[in-house]
């Protein structure tokens, strides 16, 4: 069994991190705005292609600011870029983490989520090491039911896509033998990778007033309506005279 930095640097967690890492610094470099903020993952610097100005590592493990990804210590609106790289699958409480995410996005903010699919071979292997170890021991959480939370949010997907195909194996040789699956998994098996990127935009929907149902009654047709408005000043002027 590994712990979560032991794994990050066996041959299977660094192949991962480089598909990770290319996700990323690809999807954040086109995201405009003043500050973003990278939660948990210390092993990979996920914003270092972001234009932003100011970048922040937070989490419980944040080298920037220590803080529970439930709580998050910044103002309502205040951040443009928000990534959570397996954040939610190791949370006893991830509705809650996206709540907090979408509190502190300002409107048409963008946050990206990564996450271990359950529906793949890593899913499958999950279920047969029954949980012992990182990053087994996690929550993976289903692509549709991550959508319908998101939707709960208005937080709109624009965007998404799979990886690693390939089965989890610790021996770089099979890794290498099977890369070839992950241009066939994007081709013939889209929804079978074992890690998933997903990207929301947080979406303020305008209120629109309630019309009543019953119409207005006729003007009638003697009445003259003027639009010339006198002032106070001009009133009182002519009850002088």
């Amino acid at each position: 069994m590994y712990t979560l930095n032991e794994w990050w640097k066996t041959p299977l967690g660094l192949y991962l991190l480089a598909r990770e890492q290319a996700f990323y610094d690809s999807a954040v470099a086109d995201v405009f705005g003043y500050n973003a903020v990278q939660l948990e993952m210390p092993q990979a610097d996920l914003l270092r292609m972001s234009r932003m100005p100011r970048h922040f590592h937070a989490g419980i493990r944040g080298s920037d600011l220590c803080c529970d990804p439930r709580a998050l210590p910044f103002e309502n609106a205040s951040v443009d870029l928000l990534v959570l790289p397996h954040v939610l699958e190791f949370s006893a409480h991830p509705h809650q983490v996206l709540r907090e995410a979408e509190r502190v996005l300002v409107p048409d903010g963008r946050l990206i989520i990564s996450g271990f699919n359950p529906w793949s071979l890593w899913g499958i292997e999950r279920r047969l090491r029954r949980r012992r170890g990182y990053p087994w021991h996690g929550n993976f959480i289903s692509l549709p039911r991550l959508k319908d939370w998101l939707a709960l949010l208005s937080l709109d997907i624009d965007a998404g896509r799979q990886t690693c195909y390939v089965p989890p194996s610790q021996q770089p040789h099979w890794l290498w033998r099977f890369r070839f699956m992950e241009d066939a998994g994007d081709r013939w098996w889209p929804v079978g990778g074992g890690v998933y990127f997903l990207q929301a935009v947080k979406r303020v929907r305008s209120m629109r007033p309630i019309t009543p149902s019953w119409q207005m009654a006729r003007v009638p047709q003697r009445l003259v309506v003027t639009t010339d408005r006198i002032s106070l000043g001009d009133h009182r002027k002519t009850q002088q005279k």
